[in-house]
């Protein structure tokens, strides 16, 4: 009975499903619903147009929330939250990723189990809560800023709270609800706006930013229990607990390498300068950080290869078919916003954010490459290799630290600098490690991407040259930066085109995305229940014999 995943009959759910929530789990506890490969496709490419449409309304709503609030705030109060939230978001991730992805990756799981899982993230929580709000005197002295004590309590409450929806989100990611998850997530992001823009015109500084940290943790909280209807069981023994458990700590510990990594630059900005000059880098960083997009389908990504890795030939197929539309978007972006991105914060907060624009050009060139670099994941994930992941973590932080290390005498800049840097170094071997135990040669997945590449790299130079010319000059306002925006984008988007079609010699690039984006909106694809499975199986021929000639 120990080893069973059997559920006591009063903690039966019943398998019930609507187009609003989930009860995951069949009177028997198996995981409910199954899905075939070919639905799965299918969900996994809806799943990631809801994920995408999600992210970016998000990442709109926040920034457009940013707008308001940098003209309530001052540097100083995000530099302040900043220097506490560089270390809490460690935390506040624990289980998150983990064991999310040991939910997605494993092929069966039952309601004790799930259970069992729950109430270890919970109590992990609520540890490192405990020790993180009795860590901030610790942090005060550090920073040498008596303030951060008390934000550290407040942010503390965080980690705690998103502890107990760690699990009913994986569930609801296992069933490819994920546009419930998309709805949940902005409704969350709305939270955080509402909550920080009211306080911040009360004039409670930056304990408006504390206070919406709270709240958005909160509304996830409550929704993923709305959405996903499944109330843990006790903890009993059963089998399968400890290889999860041990599945997560290797995700976690590679996220914690990346973690320290990827806010090591906050961490020596904020101690070596000071909150204005952090609160100025950390602007710059948020939009270079747009290109976590990519990384928010990951938990998509993974589900649906997951469920091909006993096919190498399909799964191959369609992860290059991936890259391949991966990089042609991100190396689109990461151009436009090296280009635009200066203005851009110029024109949405204003003069005195100048810096941070400054900051940004530098950032700017790394973009692309982010896209890129987040996909390894996708694979040492779907395989179950997540042992090699943390190995590959361990080269990341040694390299980036490094280079963040030599790059602190040139301040914000040579940190923003080292960024991109350090991305255009490690995106080609991360991707061919992770692809080894699979057989995926480097030279596939150079193929994938080489012509998107030096696309935007042929037209970034070449709208950089044109843009500069006296001809092209305009006036510094308001109405000159965004006429010198809307001129660059136009100008960059028809040379790219032009250039990655030209390089390809054909418009399969443009097909690919077109059909892509059809398959994302239920309105505009076919009925067939096969239409996506059948479109991204074409698309991987395509490609293949396209590398071929």
């Amino acid at each position: 009975m120990h080893g069973s995943d059997a559920v006591p009959s009063e903690a039966r759910p019943s398998v019930r499903e609507s187009r609003l929530w989930l009860r995951p789990f069949d009177e028997s506890g198996s995981f409910q619903p199954d899905f075939g490969r070919h639905k799965i496709l299918r969900l996994a490419v809806r799943g990631a147009g809801a994920t995408m449409v999600a992210q970016v309304s998000g990442l709109a709503i926040r920034f457009a929330a940013v707008v308001v609030l940098a003209r309530l705030l001052t540097p100083a109060d995000f530099g302040l939250v900043a220097m506490v939230t560089s270390f809490s978001l460690l935390l506040l991730n624990f289980g998150s990723n983990g064991f999310t992805e040991a939910i997605l990756q494993r092929d069966r799981i039952g309601h004790s189990l799930a259970s069992n899982l729950f109430w270890i993230n919970i109590g992990a929580g609520l540890l490192l809560a405990i020790g993180f709000a009795a860590a901030g005197s610790l942090l005060a002295w550090f920073y040498s800023n008596p303030l951060v004590a008390p934000i550290a309590v407040g942010i503390s409450l965080t980690i705690l709270i998103t502890s107990c929806s760690v699990l009913h989100l994986a569930l609801l990611a296992r069933a490819m609800h994920y546009s419930q998850l998309s709805a949940n997530n902005v409704v969350a992001q709305v939270a955080w706006v509402a909550i920080s823009v009211l306080l911040a015109w009360a004039g409670l500084g930056y304990w408006a930013l504390v206070a919406a940290a709270v709240a958005e943790r909160v509304s996830l909280a409550v929704g993923a229990w709305s959405l996903c209807r499944w109330v843990p069981c006790r903890p009993r023994r059963v089998a399968g607990t400890g290889s999860m458990v041990r599945f997560a700590i290797h995700v976690y510990g590679r996220f914690s390498l990346n973690y320290f990594a990827r806010n090591m630059d906050n961490l020596l900005v904020g101690w070596r300068f000071n909150a204005q000059s952090l609160g100025f880098y950390k602007k710059a960083y948020d939009l270079f950080a747009l290109s976590a997009v990519v990384q928010s389908l990951t938990n998509v990504a993974v589900s649906a290869l997951s469920r091909l890795r006993d096919d190498p030939h399909l799964y191959r197929q369609h992860l290059l078919t991936a890259l391949s539309l991966v990089g042609f978007v991100g190396m689109g972006v990461g151009a436009t916003l090296t280009l635009v991105g200066k203005d851009m914060i110029r024109l949405l907060l204003g003069t005195r954010w100048e810096p941070a624009g400054q900051i940004f050009t530098f950032f700017g060139p790394g973009v692309g490459m982010m896209f890129l670099y987040g996909t390894h994941g996708w694979i040492h994930l779907s395989i179950g290799t997540p042992d090699r992941w943390f190995r590959w973590g361990v080269v990341e932080f040694v390299v980036t630290a490094l280079l963040f290390i030599v790059a602190l005498p040139w301040g914000p800049v040579g940190i923003a600098t080292t960024w991109s840097l350090s991305l255009w170094i490690l995106t080609a071997p991360s991707l061919w490690y992770a692809g080894r135990p699979i057989g995926l040669g480097f030279g596939l997945v150079l193929n994938a991407v080489w012509k998107h590449v030096l696309a935007s790299l042929l037209a970034g130079c070449a709208t950089a040259l044109i843009v500069g010319l006296p001809s092209f000059a305009v006036a510094s306002d308001s109405i000159g930066t965004l006429t010198r925006i809307a001129i660059t984008f136009c100008l960059f988007g028809v040379l790219y085109i032009a250039a990655d079609v030209a390089l390809h010699r054909s418009f399969t690039p443009l097909y690919q995305v077109n059909g892509i984006l059809r398959e994302m909106v239920p309105m505009f694809s076919k009925p067939s229940p096969t239409a996506a499975t059948t479109y991204v199986t074409d698309m991987a021929e395509v490609l293949t014999l396209i590398d071929k000639r």
